[in-house]
């Protein structure tokens, strides 16, 4: 039996559909934190309004399966033109030229996206989801290019959430601990390979940057046990340094914003930052942040020479291991998950934040856009986009795994994103 045949063979289609509920159910319940006074507001300039997301997740996920890959028609052909894509500019004001005048009434887009999902569910329950003769639908890639990609988006909802008002959006309660700092000792990382990106033949999918397998020799280094702390980068900030992103200040106190209420700083909790403030920081401490394949060797490499699947080891993510999966909304201490550390006994490496690394991104050798959504990676490899590896604790459980790859822009302020030193 050819590939093909075995994927579509082995497609599972109600787990299918039980993710892409999963997705929708979700995407619902970020969508009801949200005050209706803040449903047209850009809480984030570089980002659309919340309307635009409400309307791109169902359109993106009909055209990319229904409409291109399965060529059925358009819903509202005009709809989907307006919600097709979102942005990624460099200033506000080319943000603002994207905006269209006037964005549909909110039931406009809710009876769209309905529309939309109904189409959705009846594919994936009767369509010929794997076909070799048509480009985006080989090995069943445009099916989970919409799954994968909704979720990515309830990340960068929460980020836009967490810049709105406490009073312009529901809360969802927390229980915080803040424990003794531990001490953020060096872990020496022998020299040994890497291996980064993904074997086509041995997954499912992923997406185009993480594509092809690559094995890289890395040099001995020594790297953090800890993501740097709230506490630490509060002596960079006594030493004259800006308050990073996400921290207030009153009366000579600092606090942390959190997703739904402010706190006392957190001391033992990762500090959340640019790649330019962890650059300045590394700098301030005659330091660096790790590369792409030294955070691989620290986080799935072995004394033995193996590599792992996670940091821990082939188990499945589950909370012991790690913050991510929507267990909370904010950070916890970086000790938290001693069940989560590397064979390297290094902590934190998936989970409690996306981690920092000095790499722009970029292809790997053998890259080729994917045929259900080409502009997905080529458009960001412009040497001005850093590599970041893990997790954060609204990242979802499917996103998790060793080849995936998120960038943002070096400078970019408003994700939660953590960093530890690495040196020489």
């Amino acid at each position: 039996m050819s590939t093909l045949a075995s994927a579509e063979r082995t497609l599972d289609r109600e787990s299918l559909a039980a993710w892409y509920r999963r997705n929708r159910e979700r995407s619902a319940q970020i969508f009801g934190l949200i005050d209706p006074a803040a449903y047209y507001t850009r809480p984030i300039p570089l980002r659309h309004p919340f309307a635009f997301y409400e309307g791109h997740l169902p359109a993106f996920s009909y055209l990319v399966l229904n409409e291109r890959g399965l060529g059925q028609p358009p819903v509202d052909a005009r709809l989907e033109r307006l919600f097709e894509r979102g942005i990624d500019p460099t200033t506000t004001t080319a943000a603002s030229n994207l905006q269209p005048e006037q964005w549909p009434e909110k039931s406009e887009i809710e009876a769209f996206g309905k529309a939309c999902d109904e189409r959705v569910y009846d594919a994936i329950a009767s369509a010929r989801l794997v076909n070799p003769d048509v480009a985006s639908l080989v090995r069943g890639q445009a099916v989970y290019t919409v799954l994968e990609h909704e979720p990515m988006h309830h990340e960068t909802l929460m980020y836009i959430i967490h810049q709105l008002p406490q009073e312009l959006k529901g809360r969802i309660a927390q229980t915080h601990h803040d424990t003794p700092q531990p001490r953020n000792e060096f872990v020496r990382v022998p020299a040994g390979i890497a291996t980064l990106g993904a074997d086509a033949q041995k997954i499912a999918f992923a997406w185009d940057n993480e594509f092809a397998e690559t094995r890289v020799h890395v040099d001995a280094f020594d790297v953090q046990r800890y993501p740097v702390t709230n506490g630490e980068y509060l002596d960079f900030v006594r030493a004259g340094a800006p308050a990073p992103p996400f921290w207030l200040e009153r009366g000579g106190d600092y606090f942390l914003h959190g997703s739904f209420e402010d706190l006392p700083l957190p001391l033992s909790w990762p500090v959340y930052v640019s790649n330019e403030q962890a650059r300045a920081y590394a700098s301030w401490k005659n330091a660096r942040l790790m590369t792409e394949a030294e955070y691989h060797r620290a986080a799935f490499g072995t004394p033995e020479g193996s590599e792992r699947a996670f940091p821990w080891g082939e188990e499945a993510p589950s909370p012991a291991h790690g913050n991510f999966g929507f267990q909370r909304f904010d950070p916890e201490p970086v000790d938290a998950h001693p069940a989560g550390a590397s064979a390297w006994d290094i902590f934190d490496l998936i989970g409690n934040g996306w981690e920092w690394t000095s790499t722009p991104f970029a292809p790997f050798e053998g890259f080729e856009p994917m045929a259900s959504y080409s502009q997905y990676s080529i458009d960001f490899f412009d040497g001005k986009h850093f590599v970041l590896k893990g997790a954060s604790p609204v990242t979802a459980y499917e996103l998790i795994r060793r080849s995936f790859r998120n960038w943002f822009y070096g400078d970019y302020r408003y994700m939660y994103a953590k960093f530890r030193l690495a040196a020489p």
